[in-house]
C-alpha cells in the first residue's frame, strides 16, 4: 500500500513539475521569438530562436506544499484520496496565490503613481520645466508603459497620450488626471504643479478609505478564516483522543458521505462570508 501510494505521489510530482515549467496557465505561449540578426526588409528574419520563459519558482513551492500535505493526509489516512484532492487543488492554490501578488501589485503601482504626482508638483514647483521634472523624478514603478513616457519626455513626443497609455495599466488609472493637467499645462498655460498636487491629494483620499474599508472588513475576514480552520482542529483532537477521525472519514463509505457533506457545508458557508465582503467592497466604490 505504502509503496503504491509513494510511486503514485512521484507521478504526480513529476506531472506538476512539467505543468509549472509552463508556466501552468493553458492557452497561453510561453516561449518567446529573439532574433539573432537583422533580418532584410520584407523578409521573415530566419535566424529566431525559441526561448523559453523561466517557471515560476514560487508558484513550485506552493505546488509542492499542496502535494507535501496531501501526502502527509494521505499517509494518515491510510488513502489514496487526499493525495488526489491535493494535486486536483493545486493548480486552483497556485491562482489563489498569483491573484493576491496581482493585488499586492495594483497597491504598489497605486503608491507609486501617487509618488510620482507629489514628485512631479516638486519639480515643477522648484522652477524646472515640466519635461525636466518628469525627467528628474522618473517613473519608476509605473510598469513597462512608464519608460515610454520618459522617452516622449526626454525627445518631446506626446506627453499626455503615453500617460494616457499607462494608465491603461491596473492600479495605474491616477495618471490619467496627470496628462490632464499635462495637456491643459502646455496648452492653456495653467499652473501644472497645483493641479498635479490636486491629483496626488485625491489619490491619497481614495487610498485611505480602500484601508479604512479593508480596516472595517478585518472581522469578517478572520471569522471566514476560522470557519475554514476548525474542521482541522476537529481532525486534531479527534486524532488527540485516538479516534482516528481520518481513517474513518477514509474507509467507510459513510465517513465519506459525511467528509463530502461536510466539506460542501464548508464551501458554502466561506463562499457566504466572501460574498458579504465583495458586496461591502462593491458598495463603497
Amino acid at each position: 500500500m505504502t509503496g503504491g501510494l509513494m510511486s503514485f505521489t512521484a507521478t504526480l510530482c513529476a506531472g506538476a513539475g512539467a505543468w509549472l515549467l509552463v508556466d501552468g496557465s493553458p492557452g497561453r505561449r510561453r516561449v518567446r521569438l529573439l532574433p539573432s540578426g537583422g533580418p532584410p526588409a520584407g523578409a521573415a528574419p530566419p535566424g529566431r530562436r525559441l526561448v523559453p520563459r523561466p517557471p515560476d519558482r514560487e508558484a513550485v513551492r506552493v505546488v509542492l506544499c499542496c502535494l507535501a500535505a496531501g501526502v502527509l493526509l494521505a499517509l494518515w489516512g491510510r488513502s489514496v484520496l487526499p493525495l488526489v484532492a491535493a494535486a486536483l487543488l493545486a493548480p486552483l492554490a497556485v491562482r489563489r496565490w498569483r491573484g493576491h501578488r496581482a493585488a499586492r501589485a495594483v497597491e504598489l503601482r497605486r503608491d507609486a503613481v501617487i509618488a510620482f504626482c507629489a514628485g512631479l508638483a516638486g519639480e515643477v514647483r522648484t522652477g524646472r520645466p515640466p519635461a525636466q521634472a518628469l525627467a528628474a523624478v522618473g517613473t519608476q514603478g509605473l510598469g513597462a508603459a512608464g519608460g515610454a513616457v520618459l522617452a516622449a519626455a526626454r525627445y518631446g513626443g506626446d506627453v499626455p497620450a503615453a500617460l494616457r497609455t499607462a494608465a491603461g495599466q491596473p492600479g495605474a488609472d491616477g495618471l490619467r488626471g496627470v496628462a490632464a493637467c499635462w495637456a491643459v499645462a502646455v496648452d492653456g498655460g495653467a499652473s501644472l504643479a497645483s493641479g498635479l498636487e490636486r491629483v496626488a491629494d485625491a489619490l491619497r483620499a481614495e487610498r485611505d478609505q480602500r484601508e479604512e474599508l479593508r480596516a472595517q472588513l478585518a472581522g469578517p475576514r478572520a471569522t471566514a478564516l476560522v470557519l475554514a480552520t476548525l474542521p482541522l482542529f476537529g481532525l486534531v483532537l479527534g486524532a488527540a483522543m485516538g479516534v482516528e477521525p481520518l481513517r474513518v472519514l477514509l474507509g467507510s463509505p459513510l465517513g465519506l458521505g459525511c467528509l463530502f457533506l461536510g466539506a460542501l457545508l464548508e464551501w458554502a458557508g466561506v463562499a457566504w462570508v466572501r460574498a458579504i465582503v465583495l458586496a461591502a467592497e462593491r458598495a463603497a466604490v
